[in-house]
């Protein structure tokens, strides 16, 4: 009988230190930054005490930066919408954090509530509006930083609806 258990045969893992991979300390992937931004909307107390209402123009504020990353806090107001646009050679993660929004794309419209996620590639236009009755609070998330944010236009934006 074998008095050795599975550890001991095959070694200590601690004992390999270049088999361990060092945690991350920035996200790295699209599955990192979405649950970053996923993590940020479960703690209310990181960004709820910073929101403002602003009825002339929708009210932003930069929550945080990391390494090649930046994370914005948005409020909307009924009405307010972002125009249509795209975030140049940036990637990003949209979070609905309270009320609902709509995006419009050229294939469609959808309806994103609270907790929705959004993920976009660069050059992906799109519109963001509040069609709703009560104010709206969203968290955005792009890597690398946002350095543009180009305005397109085109009517085919008002396309039919996209279901989730």
């Amino acid at each position: 009988m074998n008095s050795h258990n599975d550890l001991q045969i095959a070694g200590d893992i601690l004992e390999v230190p270049h088999l361990l991979q060092p945690p991350r300390e920035h996200p790295a992937t699209v599955a990192e930054f979405v649950g970053l931004a996923r993590s940020i909307a479960a703690d209310r107390s990181q960004w709820a005490h910073l929101v403002r209402y602003d009825a002339t123009t929708r009210w932003y504020h930069r929550l945080r930066t990391g390494p090649g990353y930046e994370v914005w806090l948005l409020s909307w107001v009924p009405g307010q919408r972002s125009g249509l646009h795209d975030h140049g050679r940036s990637s990003g993660v949209l979070t609905v954090l309270e009320g609902s929004l709509t995006e419009r794309t050229e294939r469609g419209t959808r309806a994103l509530a609270a907790g929705a996620q959004r993920v976009f590639a660069p050059g992906y236009v799109h519109e963001v509006v509040n069609d709703a009755l009560e104010p709206a609070v969203s968290l955005h998330m792009y890597y690398p930083g946002l350095t543009e944010m180009p305005m397109h236009s085109s009517p085919r934006c008002e396309a039919r609806a996209v279901t989730a």
